[in-house]
């Protein structure tokens, strides 16, 4: 039988430097020079509305501040180790961006939306001058390569719909998974579990204290209580803490991250609203880990109806619902009613936020979504929250993340289309 937990930390939490889009941009590239054999001479990427969006205006590690999906793709081609994974652009320093850059001056590297893609989708056509050629395929998640060719020969093929959905069974679990089952998998987690999620506080900590250098979204939070406009409390304390973390994620720094539902964003979200809030609390630190993991596995299941890229943003709405239950979780327990409540409370409060890409301003919607985590969360283990006869709230939590769900895949099927749009009419504005 599937381990849902131990499957959701091995595919969907794991270190990442940078934004994790152009970081699988790069990881495409890499894997068909490395088929290659060498640097290519020109090379085509196809992504999906969703996957561009996101990589459009961030910055990328090791890049000296330079931004977008373009130059991520150029330096995964020259770095060829796919083995790096997430962390792929740790490869990088001024030679190879000089080089990247070089490769783009040179109109070498293309970039093209694929716009009948719904779902994660990266495609690498390579070439030489020669004529030799490569492709790589990363569909569904940002490190899965469903195929891989040099020239004509077909190296590896799992396209196919029941070979690909054999990998993912996890995904097919946590869809059929109710919010007792994702309770019941938390209360199971084991030590290798929590000493994997604890590495990743860790990880995320550090991020934070880095961020703390910059002059941007935490800076100002902190500005606010040093002019005495806000208090230092566990929320503000909180929300300085995530936000300096996303913003050094979003400035490129190049520090990893644990990530969630392979966002690191989410990652932020997920691990640290629960652990500072729980520190701050006196709860008990292995109870905060098992919260961390309810976190994940809520985040998870969240993305399964929503989407991996969706209209709307998955590190204030997927992960905010995982810190609001992991909070409540720490207090009371497995206590069902209270975690829907909490959940009903996050969703009400900012489920329409919507996702205009990764960049600077993602560190705004973390705090929106810490602060709102915490609220929902305090509501909820009081007894109190937004009910069925409210909007779009179900008669349980599972309904009102499955509404959320289809809202965001149907409701708002013309938004990344639109924002995509919107994107492209700048950069052409800007050439």
């Amino acid at each position: 039988m599937i381990n849902v937990l131990k499957e959701v930390l091995k595919n969907q939490v794991y270190p990442a430097m940078g934004c994790t889009e152009p970081v699988s941009v790069a990881l495409c590239g890499a894997y068909a020079a490395q088929t290659l054999g060498h640097t290519p001479d020109k090379a085509v990427f196809r992504l999906d509305p969703g996957t561009y969006k996101n990589g459009c205006g961030v910055r990328i590690p090791n890049t000296e501040g330079e931004k977008g999906n373009l130059l991520a793709a150029a330096m995964g081609l020259l770095i060829a180790k796919p083995q790096l994974q997430m962390e792929i652009l740790s490869g990088a320093d001024s030679n190879l961006l000089f080089r990247a850059k070089e490769m783009l001056a040179q109109g070498r590297v293309r970039l093209e939306v694929a716009a009948e893609k719904h779902g994660f989708y990266i495609e690498s056509f390579v070439q030489d001058a020669a004529g030799a050629s490569a492709q790589c395929v990363i569909e569904g998640s940002h490190t899965d390569v469903v195929y891989l060719a040099k020239g004509q020969t077909v190296l590896k093929d799992v396209r196919a719909k029941e070979e690909k959905s054999a990998s993912f069974a996890f995904k097919d679990a946590l869809k059929k998974a109710s919010l007792a089952d994702l309770l019941a998998w938390t209360d199971a987690a084991d030590a290798e579990d929590l000493a994997y999620i604890k590495k990743g506080v860790e990880m995320n900590l550090k991020a934070a204290e880095m961020g703390q250098s910059l002059k941007k979204v935490g800076f100002y939070i902190k500005e606010l209580v040093r002019k005495n406009l806000l208090q230092m409390d566990l929320i503000a304390s909180t929300k300085i803490l995530t936000a300096c973390a996303a913003d050094a994620r979003m400035d490129g720094q190049s520090i990893p991250v644990m990530s969630s539902g392979e966002s690191g964003n989410q990652g932020v979200v997920t691990i640290l609203v629960p652990w500072n809030v729980g520190k701050q609390m006196g709860v008990a630190e292995e109870k905060i880990l098992r919260s961390i993991a309810l976190s994940h596995l809520l985040n998870g299941y969240v993305k399964v109806f929503t989407g991996e890229l969706a209209p709307i943003c998955g590190c204030a709405i997927a992960a905010g619902v995982g810190a609001a239950a992991a909070i409540v979780y720490q207090q009371r327990g497995a206590d069902i009613p209270a975690i829907t409540l909490a959940i009903n409370n996050i969703i009400s409060d900012i489920g329409g936020m919507l996702c205009d890409g990764a960049k600077s301003g993602c560190a705004l919607k973390v705090v929106s979504s810490t602060d709102a985590a915490i609220r929902a969360a305090f509501m909820g283990m009081h007894d109190y929250g937004i009910t069925e006869v409210e909007g779009f709230v179900g008669h349980s939590a599972e309904e009102t993340i499955q509404n959320l769900g289809n809202i965001s895949t149907e409701g708002m099927r013309a938004v990344d289309p639109m924002i995509v749009d919107i994107m492209q009419e700048k950069t052409s504005r800007h050439k």
